[in-house]
């Protein structure tokens, strides 16, 4: 297979299931199969015991606003300015935050309740965005 051309986006070996996942609207973990912690992001060794075993499990994309940003800043083509990037305790991993693309006509409030949505991108991965849950 012929090396990408500079600047492409590539996932690395511990990351590549989970672009996959995503890539198919799934959201999943990485679970260690010594101690039973969940992890992201993807990692070879277990942070809590260095148990080299672990597995993918599909986990349900939720989780809680911990902060924002508002970008001002080009990123990349055909993304417009300004945005949010959110960041999310997710509920399946605490001690984890993760970013993501905001998606929802007003600002997040901290501490607000947030679910996962797939934002395909073009020549590249899908991303995990966060929406506030409606109840």
């Amino acid at each position: 297979m012929p090396d990408p051309p500079p600047g492409a986006w590539t996932p690395d070996r511990d990351s590549a299931p989970w672009w996959e996942r995503t890539g198919r609207g799934e959201f999943a973990i990485q679970r260690c199969d010594g101690c039973g912690t969940a992890r992201l992001p993807a990692r070879a060794f277990c942070p809590a015991c260095r148990t080299e075993g672990w597995h993918w499990e599909a986990a349900e994309p939720v989780g809680t606003v911990e902060s924002w940003i508002v970008n001002r800043r080009p990123f990349a083509p055909g993304i417009e300015v300004p945005y949010l990037v959110v960041m999310v305790r997710p509920d399946p991993v605490p001690g984890c935050l993760l970013h993501g693309s905001w998606h929802a006509g007003r600002e997040p409030v901290g501490g607000e309740r947030v679910r996962g949505v797939f934002v395909p991108v073009p020549d590249g991965p899908t991303l995990v965005g966060w929406e506030p849950v409606v109840r």
